[in-house]
């Protein structure tokens, strides 16, 4: 976080986007804790899935909105450190994917053997002989928080936690208010804007509604540096054309056209024109 607030910059991540992005983390979430017996390979590579889809939407939120991701922290409905190690534990599965490793060693049974339940499975600590010093104090302080928050917990448990923290998160972006405890949908709470409201009339200007897609027509003339939108100019360039005289062809520019291209391609006979008759 530290160094995301010393980097802040202007946000590249719309809320539209967020929104179908917690749809598909919410989904892939979902689909750990629906009930069914998995084997360990399909449990796995869900696993993998999931956890892409948390850190991605996590890293933008942090990177692009940070304060609204504070303000969702410092709620009374989350719980702070526990949330924060939770998805530094995440983050350390995400780093461990991302160098070939197989996501079915982060799986194990839960306790009983039950293949429709599954738990992160205790790892020992990795080797970072390669790293920086800081980069592996990093990585070190994300190992011990996945031991800490992860390991021998449910995973489903876990997802369901750190998608309805991120959806609340999601939900101050553009200053709305985060759906409620349980939700695990952006904006669920919000009720979806008519196209028109109902006490607006079409003859007045002022109570027509913000436009919020892509205007599909083309830009005003003025915002053209030439004072004039290509399609006009094609116009006037048409009205032009038809409104100047046209220039007759003489005879003479027909004969010098002929001998011009016999001249241009050789051994090719070209006829004149057939000589008078004498009467």
């Amino acid at each position: 976080m530290a160094w995301n607030r010393e980097h802040a910059g202007v946000a590249a991540a719309p809320a539209v986007a967020i929104d179908w992005s917690v749809t598909a983390m919410t989904e892939a979430a979902a689909r750990l804790a629906a009930p069914g017996a998995w084997d360990l390979p399909r449990a796995a590579a869900a696993v993998g899935e999931t956890v892409w889809w948390v850190t991605l939407v996590d890293a933008t939120l942090v990177r692009y909105h940070l304060r609204d991701y504070e303000r969702a922290l410092a709620s009374k409905a989350v719980r702070r450190r526990k949330t924060e190690e939770t998805l530094e534990g995440l983050r350390y599965v995400r780093n461990q994917l991302g160098r070939s490793v197989d996501p079915a060693e982060f799986v194990c049974p839960a306790d009983g053997g039950d293949s429709t339940a599954w738990a992160w499975r205790p790892l020992p600590e990795p080797g970072l002989g390669g790293l920086a010093p800081r980069a592996r104090q990093w990585e070190l302080s994300r190992y011990r928080a996945y031991q800490a928050r992860l390991a021998g917990r449910d995973i489903a448990r876990t997802f369901a936690r750190c998608t309805e923290f991120i959806a609340q998160a999601a939900g101050l972006v553009g200053g709305g208010a985060p759906p409620g405890p349980g939700t695990p949908g952006l904006r669920s709470g919000k009720q979806a804007a008519s196209p028109v409201p109902p006490t607006s009339t079409p003859s007045s200007p002022a109570t027509q509604p913000s436009r919020r897609v892509a205007d599909p027509r083309p830009p005003a003339c003025v915002t053209w540096r030439d004072g004039g939108c290509p399609t006009a100019r094609a116009a006037r360039h048409r009205a032009r054309a038809k409104a100047r005289p046209r220039k007759t062809q003489s005879p003479r520019a027909g004969q010098r056209g002929r001998r011009r291209h016999a001249r241009l391609v050789p051994h090719r006979h070209v006829r004149g024109p057939a000589p008078a008759r004498r009467g």
